[in-house]
């Protein structure tokens, strides 16, 4: 087995993990590349046909050529998508700074979601690589009913060993895809053939790194125009995947006080 193999085994174990240990799940489909992996995952994990709803919250803000992959791949891969529409952010923490504060409209619907669906468990698509605040997270992260995450307190995970017991209205969010890096991704997306957003492919000098709202996110300098220059252009990039991401620009303390209250 090869590294990709690993990591594509280690993933589809977690998946069906989780399937087999919570009752309700959910699994969070952002449009991005990662969560794209993860849904091609959990195809191969579960023969094809996902056994669970796969969720997305709408801030009616996304690039549309998000809505229009969305459209298409809900049908082709047989999703059970729900959507579930942002609240509108004059209720949102006024004390954040402006990006986080919209970024915070998707925790309140996932908030929603977990509470209408009853979830005992969520799926989510992030990567210790991806930001320091992520580094901190477990494979099987047990948070409050309220979906509040203390990263003080979390179980350990040695030798891929994974506590999946917990006390009754525990809240847990699942991570497959948390040993991954950015290049693994998208040698995997190479491999597979996965579909993505064209908006990760350079257009005029500039591609987008990290998809999100239109007007939080922006695209980065490169040239490349196809995934094998894409893995040749991170093979050596110095600059982070988020830097088009303004509310990685914020407070220090912004994205880690998003993460403790329940943000993806």
């Amino acid at each position: 087995m090869n590294h990709l193999d690993t990591l594509e085994s280690q993933s589809i174990f977690i998946l069906r993990e989780a399937f087999a240990k919570f009752q309700n799940l959910g699994l969070l489909w952002s449009l991005g590349k990662d969560s794209n992996v993860m849904v091609w995952l959990a195809k191969k994990a579960f023969c094809g046909n996902i056994p669970f709803p796969l969720l997305f919250c709408d801030t009616g803000k996304k690039f549309p050529e998000m809505y229009s992959f969305q459209e298409r791949y809900s049908k082709e891969w047989n999703l059970n998508l729900i959507v579930q529409n942002c609240p509108p952010l004059e209720t949102i923490d006024q004390t954040l700074p402006p990006a986080s504060r919209s970024a915070a409209r998707k925790t309140e619907a996932l908030k929603i979601l977990i509470k209408d669906q009853k979830l005992e468990g969520v799926i989510a698509g992030i990567r210790r690589d991806e930001e320091g605040t992520r580094a901190k997270e477990r494979v099987f992260s047990p948070r409050s009913q309220e979906a509040d995450w203390n990263f003080k307190d979390q179980p350990p995970e040695f030798w891929d060993q994974y506590k999946t017991s917990f006390p009754p209205g525990t809240h847990v969010r699942i991570h497959p895809l948390l040993a991954w890096t950015e290049l693994d991704i998208w040698r995997y997306i190479e491999r597979e053939n996965i579909p993505v957003v064209p908006l990760y492919f350079a257009k005029n000098g500039k591609r987008y790194r990290s998809l999100g709202d239109r007007d939080i996110t922006f695209p980065v300098d490169s040239n490349a125009i196809n995934i094998k220059e894409i893995i040749k252009e991170l093979e050596t990039t110095r600059v982070a995947e988020r830097s088009g991401r303004a509310m990685d620009h914020e407070s220090e303390d912004a994205f880690e006080r998003l993460r403790v209250s329940g943000y993806m």
